[in-house]
């Protein structure tokens, strides 16, 4: 874009690769207070996050100060809540916005039978891309219900596909009633219900329920 910066608050407005020179993202000074015992689990949750420690004060024998600099998209979702379990509540947290920071960040795709669902895309960090498209694609194969016809669910990168699950379709006894006689009446039976689910996989809509878009905004919960 010859040097225009572009502010994207939507994953969906993510320009195309070809077209970004770089991607910046904000950071945050965090600030944790906790008691002692619990240095070690303060200190992973934060590095887990893509955090850069910066320094620990003791307040008193029994309390710590611990400061990182954290990217903003690691603590919005699910950071504090995290925090406070790992630390049975004791933990206090406080940031402030410090600045903006080169990373690598790419847009992850989920497409239902080849269709991108923009309501599930995200952007995140390379290096969690996999193991976020896996998880995610995991955990739709649980929540959308079984359709006439197979749901293929894709986590791709631009056009590289980088995680995959399907969703067998229901099926119908359509020989329930034949009994004995001819084999070849049941294999047209069979061959014709064939045929129809692939028709309907072209024109038929995957029936997504609220609780699949809620999925994103839950998925940490499985580390």
């Amino acid at each position: 874009m010859s040097g225009e910066v572009v502010l994207v608050d939507n994953p969906a407005a993510m320009p195309s690769p070809a077209e970004i020179d770089h991607i910046e993202e904000p950071y945050v000074t965090a600030q944790i207070i906790c008691p002692s015992e619990f240095i070690g689990n303060v200190m992973k949750l934060c590095m887990d996050r893509r955090g850069v420690y910066k320094n620990t004060t003791y307040i008193d024998p029994k309390r710590a100060d611990i400061r990182f600099e954290l990217p903003l998209a690691e603590i919005v979702f699910d950071f504090f809540d995290k925090l406070k379990s790992m630390t049975r509540g004791y933990a206090s947290f406080d940031y402030e916005y410090l600045d903006n920071r080169e990373s690598d960040l790419v847009k992850l795709d989920i497409l239902l039978n080849g269709d991108v669902v923009d309501a599930l895309s995200s952007v995140v960090h390379r290096d969690k891309a996999y193991d976020w498209g896996r998880k995610l694609s995991s955990r739709l194969r649980k929540l959308i219900p079984r359709q006439l016809f197979e749901v293929v669910i894709q986590a791709a990168i631009g056009s590289k596909v980088i995680a995959r699950e399907s969703i067998s379709p229901v099926r119908k006894n359509v020989i329930a009633k034949c009994y004995g006689g001819d084999i070849t009446r049941k294999r047209k039976l069979l061959e014709k219900q064939k045929e129809g689910k692939k028709r309907m996989k072209q024109i038929g809509r995957v029936e997504v329920p609220q609780e699949a878009f809620l999925a994103v905004l839950s998925l940490n919960d499985e580390e």
